[in-house]
């Protein structure tokens, strides 16, 4: 199973998309400051995921999320609070 998933930074409340087949461990690896372009923004938590098959399919979601600035927008205005 892999996973689509919307993390948003508790330091200044900007947001990221990525896929991952291990939720749990890619999320702790985010806040252990693993990812290099957003460690400057932990902690992190996770808002929101989508669980797919395969990993063409997640892929193919999370850069839908990440090009379409409005399909973006459009979720992480579902959890804005």
């Amino acid at each position: 199973m892999w996973f689509v998933y919307l993390i948003r930074s508790l330091l200044d409340g900007s947001h990221y998309i990525g896929y991952t087949e291990n939720l749990q461990k890619r999320i702790t690896e985010h806040n252990q400051g693993k990812t290099k372009s957003i460690k400057h923004k932990i902690p992190f938590k996770l808002i929101y995921f989508e669980a797919y098959a395969n990993k063409t399919l997640a892929r193919k979601r999370e850069l839908e999320l990440k090009n379409n600035s409005f399909r973006k927008k459009e979720l992480i205005d579902r959890f804005k609070n």
